[in-house]
């Protein structure tokens, strides 16, 4: 199901709305929810990159690379350009980058490797 649905007319404008919210950030998340795409969306977070780089970088099969930078470009959340015959992909926005850090952090905190606070 696509967070781009039509919602039931049964809600009010803001209930739509923030259904509507709801679920594209239940989408993003989703996408996040994958090990290969998470390590993209790491490195991205680093900077621009091409396909060659970021199959290194994650450890994953070129051509699972480029079908996971698929899915993340057809959501929006990634960008591309072409230099020559290279294809070099950045992170659409920042707000990306902080979600994908605090992911993260939540993983090191889960993991022992950082104190808890609150």
């Amino acid at each position: 199901m696509s967070a781009r649905m039509h919602l039931s007319d049964a809600y009010g404008p803001q209930e739509r709305d923030e259904g509507a919210r709801l679920a594209v950030a239940a989408e993003v998340l989703g996408l996040l929810a994958d090990r290969t795409r998470l390590a993209l969306l790491r490195r991205l977070a680093e900077g621009e990159a091409d396909v060659s780089t970021l199959t290194e970088a994650c450890g994953a099969a070129r051509p699972s690379v480029s079908q996971h930078l698929g899915r993340l470009r057809l959501a929006g959340l990634v960008i591309h350009r072409k230099e020559g015959r290279r294809v070099v992909y950045a992170l659409r926005h920042g707000h990306l980058r902080r979600l994908v850090e605090e992911a993260l952090s939540v993983a090191d905190h889960q993991l022992g490797h950082l104190p808890p606070h609150d």
